[in-house]
């Protein structure tokens, strides 16, 4: 078709021939990304049919097929089978991890603080630690000093979670967010495809769309993941991994039954995947569960962190790792330089022995009790609760949209997170807030701020699709 014979048809995006030099998939790919990361495309807009737009072009449809896929693998836009190509509603979203906003008093129910009050119990250890003859050294750029000592600890920590793993097999990471880069950089290259379930831990989405790495959002039920969803992905996707938060999940506040897991370790090890299990919530549930690392151990590598459960400042994670993929996750940690302070391990593996860490969980899980009784009170129908979580899965009413419940809260003082955060591909049809209830200084402020975002929502709630709330 001729490339001007349909200049003034409708279409949602377009491209001025004059503008593509060759590579052509190339130059069609940085154009989308420009103009969804500028907001000339908005989040969700439906974007032309791939064969539409080779014609406007007059280019091969192979070319746009893969300038789509190449904006798909950076995570700008995703596809629904039978729908179509969408622009994905993360690319403008706010980063309120990268946000230190002291200037502006604002309750704080989005970012996951986990009770910092309690890191005076941290604090008294490391006066004491500092007090030792070997102080000095733990200031140094070396590797730890004694990692048999730490490794002790890491192999303690990961008994409280029914996990045996030998201390050869395990590693130390600044925390879970390098334990995942880690894992990434070492086991998957560009292209490749890992299975999540479909909503999930944004900064695991980040880091695959930096690397490149395709994320299949598998559907789930009220005990996570669907082992049939995830083998028909199996059977006609071709499949290299599978990242699960099975305890409390990030952000669905999930936590697997034995028997979901049993099911899912099952089409894991038939297909031969390799899973990445993020287990830094376990800490609420010690020793309820057994671990995917216990059940298929040659395919699993597991993460466990202490940032939630003792100290978020210290960042320090353990990896655990069957042999077989030793040598790349340490050259991984290795070459990436992603070393962990010698004396926030130092600190940690003190706190792990001396079992004052055990004192620290036990409290946050009194403190989370106590604060979610105050979340039942404002939201006593809500759905996914979870007596001991640092955070709730909130479901909106089903004409409120979760990024002007969001826009609406912070215009009141309150910060939460859509769930568009947290969704990999199509997820139109919910539309839920997470509200991390650990995160305020003190109960008088959850109570404030619970409050505000009920009020929100009981005066949207019967309000059909709007431009703007009533704040």
């Amino acid at each position: 078709m001729p490339m001007n014979s349909f200049d003034d048809y409708p279409m949602s995006w377009k491209l001025d021939r004059r503008r593509l030099a060759r590579p052509y998939y190339r130059s069609i790919a940085d154009a989308m990304e420009h103009d969804v990361i500028n907001g000339v495309l908005e989040p969700n807009t439906k974007l032309p049919p791939q064969r539409e737009l080779a014609d406007f072009l007059d280019v091969n449809l192979s070319t746009v097929t893969r300038a789509y896929k190449t904006c798909e693998l950076k995570g700008l836009i995703y596809a629904t089978i039978g729908k179509g190509t969408y622009v994905s509603s993360k690319n403008r979203s706010e980063n309120v991890l990268l946000q230190n906003d002291k200037t502006t008093k604002i309750i704080e129910l989005g970012t996951i603080q986990p009770f910092y009050q309690l890191n005076s119990i941290v604090v008294k250890t490391a006066q004491k630690l500092f007090e030792k003859p070997y102080a000095m050294n733990l200031l140094e750029y070396v590797q730890p000093l004694d990692s048999t000592k730490y490794l002790e600890s890491a192999r303690l920590w990961f008994e409280k979670f029914n996990l045996e793993i030998s201390t050869d097999n395990i590693i130390f990471t600044s925390g879970g967010q390098n334990a995942l880069s880690i894992a990434l950089i070492s086991l998957f290259q560009p292209g490749d495809k890992i299975a999540v379930d479909c909503y999930t831990y944004p900064n695991f989405i980040g880091l695959a769309n930096l690397l490149r790495i395709q994320l299949i959002p598998i559907q789930l039920d009220d005990w996570g993941m669907l082992p049939e969803e995830l083998e028909r992905n199996c059977r006609t996707t071709n499949l290299k991994g599978i990242y699960l938060m099975p305890s409390c999940s990030n952000p669905t506040n999930l936590t697997m039954p034995m028997e979901r897991r049993k099911q899912l370790a099952t089409v894991i090890k038939r297909y031969d995947l390799i899973l990445i299990e993020d287990d830094t919530y376990s800490f609420l549930l010690p020793g309820l569960y057994l671990p995917f690392a216990a059940q298929i151990p040659d395919q699993t590598v597991y993460i466990c962190g202490t940032s939630k459960s003792i100290c978020a400042g210290l960042r320090v994670a353990f990896m655990a790792f069957p042999d077989r993929m030793s040598a790349l996750l340490s050259n991984g940690a290795y070459y990436a330089n992603l070393k962990t302070p010698t004396v926030n391990i130092e600190i940690i593996a003190e706190l792990i022995t001396s079992g004052l860490a055990d004192q620290i969980i036990e409290k946050k899980i009194q403190l989370a009790k106590e604060r979610n009784s105050i979340y039942k009170k404002y939201f006593p129908d809500a759905d996914h609760f979870n007596e001991i979580s640092l955070f709730q899965w909130l479901a909106l009413p089903g004409d409120i949209d979760s990024l002007q419940a969001e826009s609406a809260s912070k215009k009141q003082g309150v910060r939460i997170l859509s769930s568009q955060k947290f969704a990999v591909g199509a997820t139109d049809k919910y539309s839920h807030v997470r509200l991390a209830t650990c995160s305020p200084k003190n109960v008088e402020e959850l109570e404030k701020g619970l409050g505000i975002i009920r009020k929100i929502i009981d005066e949207n709630s019967h309000i059909a699709a709007k431009s703007e709330f009533i704040v």
